[in-house]
């Protein structure tokens, strides 16, 4: 029996959930549709809004996966990547790639009546637990930081907790005491054995690092995330073999070379995000390195909606998954335009067992938003 679904359009907009929202608030989604009728969901990164990425799949991906099967996903992938990567294959285009990946995959579930996962090998688990990815710490008093990490435990009950600083990458070291101190008071709100971790946004130098990541091993905190711009690779390999505490990196490496670049380093908790990475497809190559290098895999992922459930269903295939998925948003302003999407209970997520994503999307209201 021959299985195809071929490709009659693809469309790429931004969503705005509330009136005035800024780009970088702003959802970028990509619809495909096939001749039959069948629907695939993918997501961009959101950084700005997605509109770099938006406009690559509208000019230079679109026209040339009109008329091909969407089951052809992995040569699609490959051919998009190689024809347009004169764009420069990092961020903008493995972006675009990402989102269209994603639909492909949601399509091939939906037509064959499988969720994602099945498609991908089958599930070592269909829950999940997750951490609070809570941002915003360098405007943060040390008590504004307590009280707000404080809220998503109550709110959430979370299997762990991230501080994130999200402070200004022109100043490295800004204020290490201050930083080492909400660190601290975070460690002593939750108590000795509860999983903490640290996420610096590329804010210190190679020497700030070291002495932030000595302090986050006397609290017990289990990872300490792009303490150096990410960017350069040989300082976070320096700063991850000079400390104990486990150092990650990746958000920012948008190819599976760069990626082993990282690692080479010696950076052995990557962190490569589903929406930037070129989608399913870049996420399961980046899965299969890392275990082949004994290194960990715990994906970056801030978008609660279709970026979250494929990350969930790549998750879900991971033989050795050593920490939580991340949850930033836990707002839930984007519900508005789904009729089903994960929500977090119990510190987990459980993955949808519905045909591709096992989403549903609420197409009028995505449309009013668009």
């Amino acid at each position: 029996m021959s299985v195809s679904a071929k490709i009659k359009s693809v469309e790429a907009f931004q969503v705005s959930w509330a009136p005035g929202d800024p780009p970088g608030r702003r959802t970028a989604l990509v619809r495909v549709t096939t001749e039959d009728g069948v629907v695939g969901w993918g997501e961009a990164s959101p950084m700005q809004g997605g509109m770099h990425s938006l406009g690559i799949v509208e000019r230079d991906i679109a026209p040339s996966l009109v008329g091909a099967d969407a089951f052809d996903q992995a040569v699609l992938h490959d051919r998009m990547f190689h024809k347009n990567i004169k764009l420069g294959p990092e961020g903008a285009l493995t972006g675009a790639l990402a989102a269209v990946d994603i639909a492909l995959w949601d399509i091939k579930g939906k037509v064959l009546g499988l969720p994602v996962y099945k498609l991908l090998g089958g599930a070592w688990r269909t829950e999940v637990p997750f951490y609070a990815s809570i941002g915003g710490n360098a405007g943060r008093t040390v008590d504004e930081t307590v009280r707000a990490v404080e809220a998503r435990l109550t709110k959430e009950r979370p299997a762990a907790v991230k501080i994130r600083w999200d402070g200004d990458r022109t100043k490295l070291d800004a204020d290490i005491n201050g930083d080492i101190a909400k660190a601290r008071a975070v460690r002593k709100l939750v108590g000795d054995d509860y999983p903490l971790g640290f996420d610096a946004n590329n804010g210190y130098s190679v020497g700030g690092a070291i002495r932030v990541g000595r302090a986050l091993e006397e609290l017990g905190y289990s990872w300490f995330e792009e303490p150096v711009q990410h960017y350069d690779v040989r300082g976070m390999g320096e700063v991850a073999q000079r400390l104990d505490i486990t150092v990650s990196a990746a958000e920012q490496t948008y190819t599976v070379q760069a990626l082993v670049d990282m690692i080479n380093a010696g950076v052995r908790m990557v962190q490569p995000d589903i929406v930037k990475m070129g989608g399913i497809t870049g996420l399961m190559q980046c899965a299969a390195i890392c275990f082949a290098h004994g290194v960990e895999l715990v994906p970056h992922q801030t978008q609660p909606t279709i970026g979250n459930v494929a990350n969930l269903h790549v998750l879900a295939t991971i033989m050795h998954l050593t920490k939580p998925a991340e949850f930033a948003d836990a707002s839930g302003r984007m519900d508005v335009g789904f009729k089903s999407v994960p929500k977090p209970v119990d510190g987990k997520f459980v993955i949808p067992g519905g045909p591709g994503l096992g989403i549903e999307v609420d197409e009028a209201e995505i449309q009013k938003r668009r």
